[in-house]
């Protein structure tokens, strides 16, 4: 498992007395939602942001828990009114993070873990920079689409639409606070655990010329996932 290093150095978004809005984003079958399950698990005193959808349930899922499910007309007069922190739609359906929840809950000093795709990520880091951003890669296409595959729920057209998506989404990962990539999913939730709550993963900004690494995510022609270091100074 690799866990790549906070790729900025603006610590203010780990360090501060209000609760924090933590994303948690990557590609389709990435592993994101099984690893935010088990942070809540973990950590129930994470609050967790119920998302909006206007896809139907799945087998065992249930209104208001995993998500609020309603109709494409309720949605788009919620879009209307900008009742949403973020929105997006997705293989067809819509998805968005209802906004009062989530702000009144980080004035509140809660921790706020969402689960979205990299769209509505991107709106969230335009319209709350502070949130500090996850963004969890396969360790490789292959494996990707094997699990993706393995859940049983997609046509393969739906599929193909989901692998190509996927590749594009994997070229924006250098756009977010933190990178893991998720071989090993204990390793992978013990980075994040590491990251959002262990005081040694907050590194101090009193030197300002201070290295950091960043990395550089790409996929090579046999579909696996690459990291280039490169030394930045700040």
């Amino acid at each position: 498992m690799q866990v790549i290093s906070v790729a900025n150095s603006d610590t203010s978004k780990l360090c501060t007395s209000q609760g924090r809005l933590i994303v948690l984003t990557g590609p389709s079958g990435v592993g994101k939602g099984t690893l935010m399950r088990l942070l809540l698990q973990r950590h129930p005193d994470l609050y967790y942001s119920v998302s909006a959808t206007t896809r139907a349930p799945r087998e065992g899922e249930i209104d208001g828990q995993h998500y609020h499910f309603i109709s494409r007309a309720q949605f788009e007069k919620l879009v209307a009114r900008g009742e949403f922190l973020e929105w997006a739609e997705f293989a067809g359906n819509y998805y968005g993070t209802p906004k009062t929840p989530v702000q009144n809950q980080v004035d509140a000093g809660k921790n706020v873990l969402l689960e979205i795709e990299l769209e509505g990520a991107r709106q969230v880091r335009k319209s709350f920079p502070q949130a500090f951003s996850i963004f969890i890669l396969p360790p490789s296409i292959a494996e990707l689409e094997k699990r993706i595959r393995g859940r049983g729920q997609d046509s393969p057209e739906a599929i193909a639409k989901r692998m190509h998506r996927a590749i594009e989404e994997i070229s924006a990962a250098d756009e977010f606070d933190l990178k893991i990539v998720n071989d090993d999913l204990e390793k992978a939730l013990s980075a994040i655990e590491s990251a959002l709550f262990e005081e040694s993963a907050i590194t101090s900004n009193a030197n300002p010329r201070t290295k950091h690494t960043h990395q550089v995510v790409c996929v090579n022609d046999s579909g696996f996932i690459q990291h280039h270091e490169q030394s930045v100074s700040s």
